[in-house]
């Protein structure tokens, strides 16, 4: 056993201080490794951001109640007698006056400029009433003010006033034919609130003559167990009939295929490009034993076994490749980590979140980068245990 550790010992030195007589060949195995490992990673960290984001958006204990198989807020529609059967129920907790903490509110999509490229995107627009702030947690406004009841006033999350054209405070911008203010900026901890415009309802109710209508109620109720109660609540009144989900369980659901497809597009792209990278580890490897032909046959005859060539030659490979995955885990991290993106999100209207990369992303770059190694070198290493003996007299 000591013999065999130290011929593989040997043999791996060998093929390691040789990397520098097939340069080229190796720097070019190394970045084509380093850019299959960087796509995958801006990918997954993309996905991650945007799942962070919708993920931290809600509480556990607001529940929202939508028209029954309405699926999302633009599909709901509530009456204004269906929101005081709610005020009604039981588990909802009472505001300072007394009253059921609940937020009634109308959510629209309008026409925004991306700052980025020019183009259109959507937007959505959510009016809401004074208790929008104090059934959610985490809102608050940074700039300006909130906007007052009965007028053309907007408060936008911050996302949208750095993503897109025409927020910035004090300014005025068109909006679903209707001249409004920008007045005030808020904060919502990250979450995908920071990507929405409001304005008050009642103004909103009257632009899209929806009378007394609403989409969807959030009520902050007393304890998060409380949420099976107001399901039953609203399952034993033939006049409500409505959904009743978590806020978390609701925007979980809203994100899950957005997130899954970022994961879809970015995982064969990934894998196609490491087909490119495990060619050049191919080349590189069959070329680096090609080169040492003989001295392998030499070592072999003088006593070396086919066990230190092979592990010699998949040392080479898996270094290359680590190398590779090292570079392109830094590359995409300081190119991608951080940066502001937005995409389509639930409803049709866009997120703004930030690249997140995470220790466990870098592992699995990391991992492909070897697997790619391990593939680009087996075979090459295979090669080089099985060298003729008779190669070490053939003439170079």
């Amino acid at each position: 056993m000591a013999r065999t550790l130290a011929q593989i010992n040997a043999v791996t030195s060998m093929n390691l201080r040789s990397i520098p007589s097939r340069l080229w060949t190796s720097i070019s195995t190394v970045v084509a490794v380093g850019i299959a490992t960087g796509v995958l990673l801006s990918f997954l960290a993309m996905s991650n951001g945007f799942r962070s984001t919708v993920k931290g958006t809600g509480s556990p204990d607001v529940a929202i109640f939508l028209r029954k198989g309405g699926g999302g807020e633009l599909n709901s529609i509530i009456t204004r007698e269906q929101v005081q059967l709610i005020e009604e129920a039981k588990g909802i907790a009472k505001g300072p006056d007394g009253k059921a903490l609940l937020s009634a509110e109308m959510y629209s999509v309008v026409d925004g400029i991306k700052k980025s490229s020019g183009t259109k995107a959507n937007l959505p627009l959510r009016g809401v009433g004074p208790n929008a702030v104090n059934v959610r947690r985490g809102i608050k406004i940074s700039a300006g003010r909130m906007f007052q009841s009965g007028t053309a006033e907007l408060v936008v999350g911050r996302a949208v006033s750095k993503q897109f054209k025409g927020f910035e405070l004090g300014r005025t911008i068109r909006l679903a034919s209707q001249n409004w203010k920008v007045v005030g900026e808020f904060e919502a901890g990250g979450s995908v609130f920071e990507s929405e415009i409001w304005s008050d309802i009642a103004m909103l109710q009257g632009l899209y003559r929806r009378g007394s209508s609403v989409q969807t109620v959030r009520a902050r109720m007393e304890d998060p167990n409380r949420l099976k109660e107001l399901l039953a609540f609203s399952d034993a009144d033939p006049r409500l009939k409505l959904d009743v989900k978590a806020e978390t369980e609701f925007y979980a659901n809203q994100s899950r295929g957005i997130s899954d497809l970022i994961l879809y597009l970015g995982w064969p792209l990934a894998i196609a490009m490491s087909f490119g990278a495990l060619a050049g580890a191919l080349n590189t490897m069959y070329a680096s034993v090609d080169a040492r032909m003989r001295e392998i046959a030499t070592m072999r005859a003088i006593g070396f076994g086919g066990l230190p060539a092979f592990v010699g030659t998949m040392t080479e490979s898996l270094l290359l490749s680590a190398i590779g995955g090292v570079v392109g885990t830094l590359f995409a991290y300081l190119l991608f980590d951080g940066i502001s993106a937005s995409t389509l999100g639930s409803n049709f209207t866009q997120v703004v979140f930030s690249f997140k990369f995470t220790p466990e992303l870098v592992v699995q770059g990391v991992f492909l980068s070897l697997i790619i190694g391990f593939a680009g070198g087996v075979f090459p290493a295979w090669r080089a245990a099985r060298v003729p003996l008779l190669a070490a007299f053939r003439e170079q």
